[in-house]
């Protein structure tokens, strides 16, 4: 068994480390400029994935920086995170639901996340609010679900994963457990070499049901390791959902996007959302599509995909909920629904709204 910390020894953070996967359009010194605001970070395994005669590789999107991160645009919290944290650490903006930052730790620091302003605190400080956390979930009996995340969730120890899972398993109201992760994709052996993992996944899943939510963007990021840690993570008896993100260079082209979608539930990933990429800073020149190419994508990608793999609902994470795109009338009117929403008065209310072409997000 390999323990984290082993895992992690070889972790590239230097752009002089990754000079073979640059290329001559490349200009180093100024990677190495922006990665003093946005650092690298990324495992030899899934540097291992990158097509190095390709210029326009998808998996060297994701993971190695580009000038694009600092063009002028975009905001740092584009959910309005802040805004419903009612505990350090802990928010509060779903009615059901409670989401952790339990983390600001990750295998690999993806070019695209919302968060890159690295909001979070390390996985020692969050959890010595635990008993903080339980006794508001107890006095909040609509709460019914907990997700934990970060960062990645899976990239704190073992003993802290317990310790939240022997808390919030043990409070009635909890029906389900989550866990928010990328490691699946960047860092598989992290479940496959970590017997005490499963066992604490199987042994508190026999009380609440646990759900592990990652984030498979691209097809070649289903790799034979991948698959065996999603099989490791099923057999422990979790369930396994997918949330991609619609980035431009990297999965916005209908056989891709099926390709993906078809894999993940022949390997027992059901896809869960397909998100419009957020506006952030950092991100927004580089890889938002504008909404209408979006959808027209994701349709055209669902004629290819089996019914299992076209289950996911197409939505955007914004301030005031998360907004399910659902497509043009015959008045070419976009039509909205809140899939979930902070405010009562949203909840499950329909709008229609007449967007631009390039229109990437909602200004409501």
């Amino acid at each position: 068994m390999e323990k984290l910390d082993e895992l992690m020894k070889d972790v590239i953070s230097d752009i002089n480390d990754i000079e073979d996967v640059l290329y001559e359009t490349d200009d180093k010194d100024e990677l190495i400029r922006i990665t003093e605001r946005y650092p690298v970070k990324v495992t030899p395994y899934y540097l291992s994935l990158i097509d190095r005669d390709d210029p326009n590789d998808p998996i060297k999107k994701m993971c190695i920086p580009t000038s694009f991160e600092y063009s002028e645009g975009g905001v740092e919290d584009t959910s309005g995170e802040s805004e419903n944290t009612v505990i350090r650490g802990m928010q509060h903006k779903y009615r059901e639901t409670v989401l952790i930052l339990a983390t600001n730790q990750c295998a690999a620091y993806c070019r695209h996340c919302f968060r890159k302003r690295m909001v979070g605190h390390s996985s020692d400080e969050v959890a010595a609010l635990i008993p903080e956390m339980g006794e508001y979930i107890r006095s909040h009996q609509e709460i019914n679900n907990v997700l934990i995340t970060g960062g990645d969730a899976f990239m704190m120890p073992d003993d802290v994963i317990e310790r939240y899972l022997k808390c919030f398993s043990a409070i009635d109201n909890i029906k389900l457990i989550r866990f928010g992760t990328r490691v699946p994709v960047v860092l598989p052996r992290r479940i496959t070499s970590d017997n005490r993992l499963l066992q604490l996944l199987s042994e508190y899943g026999e009380k609440k049901q646990i759900a592990v939510v990652t984030q498979f963007n691209h097809i070649r990021e289903l790799t034979g390791e991948a698959r065996e840690a999603v099989r490791a993570l099923c057999e422990a008896g979790c369930y396994v959902r997918n949330q991609t993100v619609m980035l431009k260079g990297v999965n916005d082209d209908p056989v891709v996007l099926a390709e993906l979608m078809n894999g993940l539930v022949s390997n027992g990933v059901i896809p869960y959302y397909i998100f419009q990429c957020r506006p952030v800073l950092g991100v927004l020149n580089q890889f938002q599509v504008p909404i209408m190419k979006s959808l027209a994508i994701i349709d055209e990608a669902r004629s290819m995909m089996n019914g299992q793999a076209k289950s996911f609902h197409f939505v955007m994470s914004h301030p005031t909920g998360k907004i399910e795109i659902i497509g043009l009338d015959d008045e070419g009117y976009m039509i909205f629904k809140y899939h979930q929403a902070r405010e009562e008065k949203d909840r499950n209310r329909i709008f229609r709204m007449k967007l631009a072409p390039d229109t990437s997000w909602l200004d409501i």
